[in-house]
């Protein structure tokens, strides 16, 4: 196939073909005149499982023949001349045997980590164990680093870096990387022995990793051998090469240059880079554009070579006549313009690629196609993890580690997989709405199996709910034990209930839990937990809990619907071989593409480059391959957003640098980029004109509904007044709707709750000290909150700082309660009462927090608040409770007492504060003629409810704020009055 050559034998293909196709032509030239069965006796090696496929597929679409033996690079062990070398231990062994070295060496020091990043430092010293693998990087060498000016941190590395030296002392502990490895090694020893005769092609590495690169060189210097580079930049000068490869370009570090690696490579083997023959001769799609990134990416301090070759360029808009740049103001934005495109695509039959690090953007491109039936071919897959099955598992590993919440309870229930065995999952459904409804009406967080046995006895048309509740109270609710056992049992346990509950009540085996591919995957991952299980060692529910998410989120399953077959989504590594009519790069902003440099819990920078281990940059020059081959394709998009969620983003040094380059060479390149820019603006108009109504929806106006007299409320609490007074609409849409909100299904220690907790302690110590304040008073004031805290909050971190707070404000409190035990005794607590007024037509309804009785036969009323007391404005203007209680005393609604001598808030935060004031009949009648004021407005059927009239701060919320659409309209607008019920 080959002529004898006196040197290593390397070719490459150019900038901008597609290289598999490019690879088969050049194999078939070779071939041209020997017989079919010679191609059966070709043996080649790629870079990854992907393009193993399209190869073979591609050389199976040219002709009835036979086909070569093509295997990825990483499979050496397949071939029959490598067996006898121990099998490699699985990743998730290692991983567990990491772990548990590491969870020793923590218990012995535990101030070298917190034992919540067990797994995490696994992983991390797992990915350094194969790296110095694959480099040939023993521990001594790292040992023996010039650690002089990082002497602490060196210390607590040396720790972690001991648990890896005995991976390295032979082959009954092989990891992957090593045993790969050891078959280079071997098979390069075997080779120089006995040098194959038939064909050897390595097609599409870049040799970026140590032991491929060692293969690559063996190959390469067989009598039959080939060595196939990718996207060798041809217009890249003789002096460029030198100083990127030589140490002249020592600013940008070379590494990061994308023609670093393929020019380290050449150097390796003696050979100049510009002396690499091109493998075939497919020609290139865009020379000129070829050129012009070749330009923009020279390195950074050679870029005034920019003004000397720039112009000589010539007329720019021919070489990026077919590339277009997207500049969108969000993400989503981005995301509906490529859908647009691909979509375009698929309706005139082209092959087209999305290429993108950022999983969030391909997974919005995706929901985004997903209008027009379109599933691209993603060669990510879905992390299993997200699959149904994977979905189940994760939710209930939470149950055996923590107390379920109603939203872990009520996610459980409603999940597809989720009695799934049985006919009547209807009524199951049924059954799960009618609880969370429950629950969103004044459930707790935390639901408990008498919460649940007390809703199915309301179902009394229900015959299966008292089962049902059993059953789910039984296997959801029951306490976990929270011992550590081996991972085994964990596992064991952890099937079981999924099984359990997959299956439904009384129902044998697992419904439809293992029954589709995602789900098979995800049981054929579980059984290979229990393989390694001996490895796992004794394990909390959290530990448990923490390795299975990370293992499901490692393992991937192919989407089982056919996608679409010519739109697809590539990662960056499945681009470098393939090819495509149009190819979309997006997600072009630092810290995406090209990623930030991960950070390194074990080796800085300097001790890296020391060690031999490869340097952060050399993933950044492998991203800006990438970004070079995929540029050079027939039809290009470059595209990014200008914002994400957070702030404005910064454009992806490859774009910056063609920009800058194209702004800076003259007026016809500036004309060119300006072109660029304009075709992505067309489709960026379109994407937005596609979500756009078709006529335009003016604003809501700020409603002020009119009801009918008869229907207005006529029965209100003296805290629902302040509510008329500052938000009418909400009384409105309470009162007259009958609109209540849910409570929101995952609940928070809130100020309802904080004041729930606060009333029952003080009401406790009140009844306890009527008789006096003990001597011990502070001390009962902290127990009694203590106590109220527990049975009320069941956040741990909440209550712990309510109980901080409250033990603050005790001996405030206690102070300002002896001048009130002073001034008058305790007489009722938390005593409600209504007041019929204005001729018996509306009902006066209020709860006292505490009334006491002065000497004289006066009330004092009392209501406490767990933050701050109203200011003198609020209170003046629209706080009325206390007053509107006062008028009530006065009516007789608190009893015989009628007198009011004084009204009073005690407030418990900030220290402690008390606004008093002395009630006197004056007053209380202008309360009372403001009241009837109120009462005759609303009375009045030509004025309405008006939302947020008078909100005590603009930027709460409040509960109908939604339904008046709030928003479209702000407190600037005038109300507009509409009459409704009429």
């Amino acid at each position: 196939m080959f002529e004898p050559s006196a040197g290593p034998r390397v070719f490459a293909t150019p900038l901008g073909v597609d290289f598999t196709s490019a690879l088969i032509e050049g194999v078939e030239a070779r071939l041209e005149r020997q017989p079919p069965e010679a191609l059966a006796r070709v043996e080649i090696y790629v870079n990854t499982a992907r393009m193993q496929r399209r190869l073979t597929a591609q050389f199976a679409e040219r002709q009835a023949s036979f086909l070569p033996r093509i295997r990825p690079v990483t499979d050496l062990a397949a071939r029959p001349d490598m067996a006898g070398l121990p099998p490699a231990m699985s990743p998730l062994r290692l991983r567990l045997q990491l772990s548990q070295l590491i969870a020793k060496l923590l218990d012995q020091r535990p101030d070298l980590a917190p034992r919540a990043a067990l797994y995490p430092l696994a992983d991390s010293l797992a990915d350094l164990m194969g790296e110095m693998q694959e480099e040939r990087v023993t521990p001594e060498a790292v040992q023996r680093l010039d650690v002089a000016e990082h002497a602490q941190h060196w210390q607590r590395s040396q720790a972690f870096l001991s648990i890896v030296a005995p991976f390295f002392a032979g082959e009954d502990s092989l990891t992957v990387e090593a045993r790969h490895s050891a078959l280079v090694d071997r098979l390069a020893k075997a080779w120089q022995s006995v040098p194959p005769t038939h064909p050897i092609i390595v097609a599409g590495s870049t040799g970026s990793r140590g032991a491929t690169a060692r293969f690559m060189r063996a190959v390469a210097a067989l009598p039959q051998g080939a060595v196939v580079l990718p996207g060798l930049d041809g217009d890249m000068p003789e002096e460029v090469w030198a100083g990127l490869l030589h140490g002249r370009a020592v600013g940008l570090g070379g590494e990061d240059h994308p023609q670093f690696r393929l020019g380290k490579f050449a150097e390796r083997l003696g050979l100049a880079p510009k002396a690499i023959p091109e493998w075939s001769g497919t020609p290139r799609a865009h020379p000129r554009r070829n050129r012009l990134i070749s330009l923009a990416l020279r390195p950074a301090p050679v870029t005034d070579q920019w003004r000397e070759e720039g112009p000589k360029l010539g007329n720019l808009s021919p070489a990026v006549a077919d590339m277009s740049l997207i500049e969108a103001p969000t993400p989503q934005a981005e995301a509906a313009a490529i859908a647009l495109r691909l979509r375009k695509a698929a309706e005139t039959g082209q092959r087209a690629a999305l290429i993108s690090p950022d999983r969030t953007l391909t997974r919005q491109v995706t929901a985004a196609l997903d209008r027009w039936g379109i599933l691209p071919d993603d060669s990510a897959g879905q992390p299993l993890s997200l699959t149904a099955a994977g979905r189940l598992l994760r939710h209930v590993v939470e149950l055996l580690s923590a107390r379920p919440t109603a939203e872990a309870l009520l996610v459980l229930l409603k999940h597809p997989l989720t009695h799934s065995a049985r006919e009547d999952r209807g009524a199951h459904l049924l059954r799960s709405r009618d609880l969370e409804l429950q629950i969103l009406r004044g459930g707790g967080p935390y639901p408990e199996p008498g919460d649940l046995l007390d809703w199915a006895a309301k179902r009394e048309t229900d015959s299966g709910a008292v089962a049902w509740a059993s059953w789910v109270s039984d296997l959801l609710l029951s306490s976990r034990e929270a011992e550590s056992v081996s991972l085994a049992d964990h596992v064991a346990r952890h099937l079981t209930l999924a099984e359990a509950l997959a299956a439904g009540p009384g129902a044998d085996g697992a419904g439809n839990l293992w029954a589709r591919e995602d789900g098979q995957a995800v049981q054929r991952l579980m059984q290979a937990v229990v393989a390694d299980a001996d490895a796992g060692g004794m394990l909390s529910p959290s530990e448990y809990r923490d390795l299975i998410g990370a293992v499901l989120d490692d393992a991937e399953a192919r989407n089982p619907v056919r996608p679409h077959a010519r739109i697809m989504i590539w990662g960056a590594l499945e681009a470098r071989v393939q090819g495509a009519d149009l190819l979309i790069l997006a997600g072009l902003n630092e810290g995406v593409w090209p990623a930030a440099p991960g950070a390194d819990p074990w080796l800085n920078r300097a001790m890296r480059a020391e060690a031999g281990l490869r340097l952060p940059d050399r993933q950044i020059g492998l991203s800006a391959h990438d970004f070079q081959q995929a540029v050079a394709a027939r039809e290009v998009w470059l595209s990014r957003a200008k914002r994400d969620a957070e702030t404005e983003t910064v454009p992806s040094r490859w774009v910056n640098r063609l920009v800058n380059l194209m702004e800076g060479t003259g007026p016809e390149a500036r004309a060119a980029l300006a072109e660029m820019r304009a075709r992505g603006q067309d489709w960026l108009a379109m994407a937005e004109a596609l979500g756009a109504p078709e006529t335009p929806v003016p604003p809501a106006p700020r409603p002020s509904p009119r009801p009918p007299v008869t229907a207005r409320p006529n029965r209100l609490s003296v805290t629902q007044i302040e509510k008329l007074v500052r938000d009418p609409y909400a009384i409105y849409a309470q009162k007259v709707l009958r609109l209540r909100p849910l409570d929101p299904l995952r609940q928070a220690p809130d100020a309802r709750l904080r004041g729930t907790a606060l009333h029952a302690m003080l009401r406790s110590f009140v009844e306890i000290t009527r008789d006096g304040l003990p001597a011990d008073a502070e001390a009962l004031f902290t127990r009694l909150a203590e106590a109220a805290l527990r049975q009320e909050v069941p956040w741990p971190v909440a209550r712990r700082l309510w109980q901080a707070r409250l033990t603050r404000a005790a001996p405030w409190f206690v102070a300002s309660e002896r001048a009130r035990r002073a001034f008058a005794t305790p007489h009722r607590l938390e005593f409600s009462a209504e007041l019929l007024i204005k001729d018996k037509s509306f009902t006066l309804t209020g709860t006292a927090d505490r009334l006491d009785l002065t000497p004289e036969g006066a009330l004092a009323i009392y209501d406490y608040k767990t933050g701050a007391v109203p200011s003198a404005d609020q209170e003046r203007f629209f706080n009325k409770q206390l007053w509107l209680e006062a008028m009530m005393a006065r009516g007789g609604a608190f009893g015989e007492v009628t007198d009011v001598a004084r009204i009073a808030y005690i407030g418990l935060g900030n220290g402690g504060t008390v606004l008093s004031h002395d009630a006197t009949p004056d007053e209380i009648d202008q309360i009372a003629a403001e009241f009837e004021t109120l009462l005759a407005h609303y009375a009045d059927a030509a004025n309405g409810y008006t939302s947020r009239r008078a909100m005590a701060e603009l930027r709460y919320a409040g509960d109908y704020d939604h339904l008046a659409r709030y928003g479209e309209w702000d407190e600037t607008t005038a109300p507009t009055a509409e009459e409704v019920g009429a």
